[in-house]
């Protein structure tokens, strides 16, 4: 039995502020102090974001030397065939460029056999804006 998808103003709400903000990953607790002034409940955005993700509309990860859950947009296509970079100060998300991608993709599988997938691959560093600031 295929579950029923309701189009809710505060689900919709949810998806438009991510969607937004696709280069970014949002904790349950920024996205619930983004969207106060939209009348949704705790409990309907933590419902929302985990049917968001089954959908495959967000994705859901942790950052090194964290326990919390962080999200972000993920339902368009450039997304789901880069690998993405992630800075730790920021947090902002960049595509990494497609010929340096698959550089990258080439030499791993042919040192280590291992098929790398893109879309669900991030490296964790510090962008160069972050890095000038020094």
């Amino acid at each position: 039995m295929s579950k029923i998808n309701y189009s809710t103003e505060q689900r919709n709400s949810l998806l438009s502020f991510l969607s937004e903000n696709p280069d970014k990953m949002f904790s349950a607790k920024q996205v619930e102090l983004a969207l106060s002034g939209k009348e949704i409940s705790k409990s309907a955005i933590y419902r929302n974001l985990a049917e968001l993700e089954s959908e495959g509309k967000i994705k859901r990860c942790s950052k090194p030397g964290s326990r919390e859950s962080f999200y972000q947009f993920f339902d368009c296509n450039s997304c789901r065939t880069h690998i993405h970079l992630s800075c730790q100060k920021c947090g902002k998300i960049f595509h990494l460029d497609e010929a340096a991608a698959e550089n990258l993709v080439t030499a791993l599988e042919k040192n280590t056999g291992f098929e790398v997938s893109r879309g669900e691959s991030t490296l964790v560093g510090i962008c160069k804006s972050c890095g000038e600031k020094k």
